[in-house]
């Protein structure tokens, strides 16, 4: 058993507290096939990058900024086959408010919509593509979310499922545990650790207010 020590642990959001790999699929390849971008390719670079920063590549001619605004509406409303990851809702709410954020590679929209389908309260610390100009795996975005807990870097803990968010965490020098939900193990050795799900985190606050995280 490993165990670390924290002020604050921040989430990303699918993959890891929302199961959103079927409605993430179906929405990205039914916008391929009206545009003529091939499916796979989009699927292969898609995990963990802001929706804008995989239109940039994968279809250079369109305008990435409409086409990510449209998407990522229709995808806010369309829930179908998202579900709570196992374990989600019992890790957040072993944490104290205020100690906990996610930052996601999806508009706020999206996000607070995912998390209200998913029955997981929206934290008051939330990091969206709306509001960083460089996405994962630039460390911008989980930078500023230590910024809005209040807390140094160092003393923040994340746990991603994405080798770009795994990349974007370790690049602002926080720990990062792995989540093997969407990403082979192998796929994710950038992490200080890795885990097969959520329950097997388990969190507890000590005498000295320090978060004690044990996987």
């Amino acid at each position: 058993m490993s165990t670390f020590s924290c002020s604050a642990i921040l989430f990303d959001l699918d993959g890891v507290l929302c199961d959103s790999t079927e409605a993430v699929d179906r929405e990205w390849r039914e916008w391929g096939a009206r545009k003529g971008v091939d499916g796979d390719a989009i699927m292969a670079i898609s995990h963990g990058v802001r929706t804008v920063e995989v239109i940039r590549r994968v279809a250079p001619h369109l305008d990435a900024e409409v086409e990510a605004a449209a998407i990522e509406n229709h995808e806010a409303h369309d829930q179908r086959g998202v579900v709570v990851m196992p374990g989600a809702l019992e890790l957040v709410k072993s944490i104290p408010s205020g100690r906990w954020g996610v930052v996601t590679s999806g508009s706020r929209l999206l996000a607070e919509n995912r998390l209200r389908h998913c029955g997981v309260p929206v934290p008051e610390v939330m990091v969206t593509s709306d509001d960083v100009v460089n996405g994962k795996p630039h460390p911008e975005p989980y930078l500023k979310g230590a910024a809005l807990l209040g807390f140094a870097p160092e003393e923040c803990l994340v746990i991603e499922d994405a080798p770009a968010g795994i990349a974007s965490a370790k690049a602002g020098g926080m720990t990062v545990i792995g989540l093997g939900s969407t990403y082979r193990a192998e796929k994710l050795v950038q992490a200080d650790t890795v885990v097969s799900q959520l329950r097997k985190i388990h969190v507890s606050l000590n005498g000295a207010g320090t978060l004690v995280v044990k996987v």
